[in-house]
């Protein structure tokens, strides 16, 4: 397969004809239908279905475009940076709001300042839908908390986050200790995400096999409210220590809780190396790197190192 042939479909699709596209490409036209006719032997499907009025694309074309029109833009990016002699083109990356608050404005200023000329658009959501972004190609990379199996991504280990309970130092109930057990919060009142949030079901998981039964007095998935409400003192949350980063949340009580499944990990995620534009490589390098001075400066509480890997599912 060529490239040559990436862009002949292309122009093919949108017009609507073979014979306007071999005009626009300066072509004979039995020579593109033959072009095309080579690509479809290759892919050993049929791409376009002839009509009375031109040519329109099969299912598997329609899937076949849609991988050829990003291989296009990548290689446009990529011919574009080479010739300004520095990276261009664009990047999207997500963030969970915990992670962006230690993270975001970081990486934000990293990114303007090493890449001046990539156009960045950055996604702050849920781990979970962000995943689910990932998977329908809306985003190019994220940080997440756990991995799909049946995903084509490549994932980077990067770090884990040990959990603490967070609350006003008044709060009665809360911990007072140098660290905390979760079957040993007894009546604390605690606020937490619900449980379509990522968080939610390591926490269940960890309360079940600590066998305490918490008393949750508030459900917020919003991490912004959420520690609105801990700050208001109506109850005392489980985070990790990304949550304290904002100054508003500098002056709550944290207590880290120990235990093997009190720790989140994070996980550099993007599509696949040969979707990937040569910005997000660069992006996705560059992630890791902002991660690494982020704990090394002490500004990711609780936050641990990992080594590891590339690797693809």
């Amino acid at each position: 397969m060529e490239i040559r042939q990436l862009r002949y479909f292309a122009s093919i699709v949108e017009h609507g004809s073979i014979g306007k596209a071999a005009l626009e490409l300066g072509m004979v036209t039995s020579a593109l239908s033959q072009q095309i006719t080579r690509l479809e032997n290759e892919l050993a499907t049929r791409l376009l279905q002839r009509t009375s009025t031109g040519v329109i694309p099969t299912d598997a074309g329609i899937a076949f475009l849609k991988q050829a029109q990003l291989a296009l833009r990548h290689l446009d990016d990529a011919a574009l940076a080479a010739r300004q002699a520095r990276l261009s083109g664009h990047v999207s990356v997500g963030l969970a709001s915990s992670t962006a608050g230690v993270m975001g404005l970081a990486f934000m200023s990293a990114m303007r300042e090493r890449y001046p000329d990539v156009r960045l658009r950055m996604v702050e959501s849920l781990s979970g839908h962000l995943g689910a972004m990932l998977g329908a190609r809306q985003i190019d990379l994220a940080i997440l908390f756990q991995e799909e199996p049946a995903q084509r991504w490549s994932v980077l280990p990067l770090l884990d986050e040990r959990l603490f309970v967070i609350g006003a130092r008044e709060l009665p109930g809360m911990p007072t200790g140098r660290q905390a057990r979760l079957g040993k919060l007894g009546e604390l009142p605690l606020i937490l995400p619900t449980r379509k949030h990522g968080l939610r079901s390591l926490l269940d998981a960890a309360f079940h096999h600590a066998g305490y039964s918490p008393r949750i007095v508030m459900e917020v998935d919003g991490l912004p409210m959420l520690m609105d409400a801990v700050r208001a003192g109506i109850g005392a949350t489980i985070q990790p220590g990304a949550a304290l980063a904002r100054p508003e949340n500098a002056d709550l009580g944290s207590v880290p809780i120990v235990g093997s499944d009190a720790t989140r990990p994070n996980l550099i995620v993007s599509v696949s190396d040969d979707e990937l534009s040569p910005a997000g490589l660069a992006a996705r390098v560059l992630l890791a790197e902002v991660a690494r001075q982020q704990v090394g400066q002490g500004r990711w509480p609780g936050a641990t190192l990992r080594s590891g890997p590339l690797h693809k599912n």
